[in-house]
C-alpha cells in the first residue's frame, strides 16, 4: 500500500493485474530492462498477477517463459499469452471442429491450431487447397513462396484468413527485419482480401488474456503506442506507456488520439510510485497539481517567429524538476492542438535541461 503522507495509491493498489508487453518493456533483447526484475518481484509479493502478452506468434509460451526465467523473472508458460493462441481461438470460434487450416508460420503456431481441435497443414504442402477451410498466418523466418502460394489459393477460394499480427518488422541482432505484417501485405496484394487480425492493436489477444486469467481490473503496460497502447484502448483497458523501449517523448507528444495512454513512466519501477503522478490528461482530465507536473508551466508562445510553439517554464515548488513531469505538462498543453509540436522554447535553464533529458528539440540548440 502507499505510504501515509504520499500523493495517494500506487499502480498496484489501483489495478489487480498487469498485462505486460515484452521487448522494450520487460527486456531489451538479451537483457532485462534495468530494475524490471525487482519491480515485478515486488509486485508479485503484493499479490499482483501477470500476463506476458506478446504479438510474437513464432515461439510457444514455454519458450517465452524460459527466456524470462533466464533473465531473472519468475514466469510460467501459463502466464504467457501469444498472438498464435489468439489466432487459433479466432479460428475455433468460426470453424467446425476438425476443419483443416493452412498454416503459414512455425511449429508453435501449428501446435496452437491443433490445441483448439482443428487440423493444421503446412500451407506449402497442400495438395488440394479446396480442402482447407482457412489460413492462419504468423511470422516464421522459413516462410517462402510455396507457403504464400498455397495460402493464396485457399483465400481466393473463399477460405477464412486470420493473421496473428500485422507487425511490419521484427527486432533482431542485426536490426529490424521483415515481420509478419510484411508477409501479410504480400498476400493482401495477391488476393485483394483483408484478414481478421488477432494480435495488438486489435483486441482479441487482450480479450483472451483477460478472460483466461479472470482479471477484473488489469493495466496494460507497454512501450509502443501503435500496438500496446492502441490495443489497450481498443479493448477498453487502461494503459501505462513506459519509455524504456521504442517510444520517445516526441512520439508521445505527437501521437494521435487513438494511441494516447492513460499514464506514462520511465520504466517498470514506476509501478510502486503514486499512479496519479504519471496520469496524462486523457485519463483524468487534468494533471495532479501535487505531482511532478505541478513544477512546470507550459504555454504557447505569442512571440514573432515562435508563435504557436510551446514554451516551458520551471515553476518551482515542492515537486522538484522532474523531466517526466514536464512531459506530462507538455502533453496536457499540446494534445488539444495535435500534430508535431516542433522545437520547444525553454524559458529558463532548468527547463532547457529537462527538455534535453527528454531528447526533445529546444529552440536555439
Amino acid at each position: 500500500m502507499a505510504e501515509a503522507g504520499d500523493s495517494g495509491p500506487d499502480y498496484l493498489d489501483r489495478y489487480d493485474a498487469l498485462l505486460l508487453d515484452l521487448d522494450g518493456t520487460v527486456y531489451q533483447g538479451r537483457e532485462a530492462v534495468p530494475g524490471a526484475v525487482e519491480a515485478l518481484r515486488s509486485a508479485s509479493d503484493r499479490g499482483t498477477r501477470f500476463r506476458y502478452v506478446t504479438n510474437n506468434a513464432a515461439r510457444p509460451p514455454e519458450a517465452v517463459a524460459e527466456h524470462l526465467v533466464e533473465l531473472g523473472f519468475a514466469a510460467s508458460p501459463g502466464e504467457v499469452s501469444t498472438s498464435a493462441q489468439a489466432g487459433a481461438a479466432l479460428l475455433a470460434e468460426r470453424l467446425a471442429p476438425g476443419s483443416t487450416v493452412a498454416v503459414v508460420g512455425t511449429e508453435a503456431l501449428r501446435a496452437e491450431v491443433a490445441a483448439v481441435g482443428l487440423r493444421p497443414v503446412r500451407a506449402g504442402e497442400l495438395t488440394d487447397p479446396g480442402s482447407a477451410a482457412a489460413v492462419v498466418q504468423g511470422h516464421s523466418p522459413e516462410t517462402g513462396w510455396r507457403d504464400l502460394a498455397g495460402a493464396c489459393r485457399v483465400i481466393r477460394g473463399g477460405g477464412l484468413w486470420v493473421a496473428c499480427n500485422l507487425d511490419p518488422t521484427v527486432p533482431t541482432d542485426v536490426g529490424q527485419l521483415p515481420g509478419n505484417g510484411s508477409m501479410v501485405a504480400a498476400l493482401r496484394t495477391a488476393t485483394g482480401a483483408e484478414p481478421l487480425v488477432a494480435g495488438k492493436p486489435r483486441r482479441p489477444l487482450f480479450d483472451q488474456a483477460v478472460r483466461d486469467a479472470d482479471f477484473r481490473r488489469p493495466l496494460v503496460v507497454g512501450d509502443r503506442l501503435d500496438t500496446d497502447i492502441a490495443g489497450a484502448r481498443n479493448a477498453g483497458l487502461e494503459s501505462l506507456l513506459v519509455l524504456s523501449g521504442v517510444c520517445t517523448a516526441r512520439d508521445l507528444l505527437a501521437c494521435v488520439e487513438e494511441e494516447r495512454p492513460d499514464h506514462v513512466a520511465w520504466d517498470l519501477a514506476a509501478l510502486h510510485a503514486p499512479h496519479a503522478h504519471g496520469a496524462l490528461p486523457r485519463g483524468q482530465g487534468q494533471l495532479d497539481p501535487d505531482g511532478p507536473a505541478g513544477a512546470w508551466m507550459v504555454e504557447r508562445s505569442q512571440e514573432p517567429g515562435a508563435a504557436g510553439r510551446l514554451v516551458a517554464r520551471h515553476a518551482g515548488g515542492d515537486q522538484g524538476s522532474s523531466a517526466l513531469g514536464l512531459l506530462l505538462a507538455l502533453c496536457a498543453s499540446w494534445w488539444p492542438v495535435g500534430g508535431d509540436p516542433g522545437p520547444v522554447v525553454a524559458a529558463d535553464e532548468v527547463s532547457a535541461a529537462a527538455l534535453r533529458a527528454l531528447r526533445l528539440p529546444v529552440v536555439g540548440d
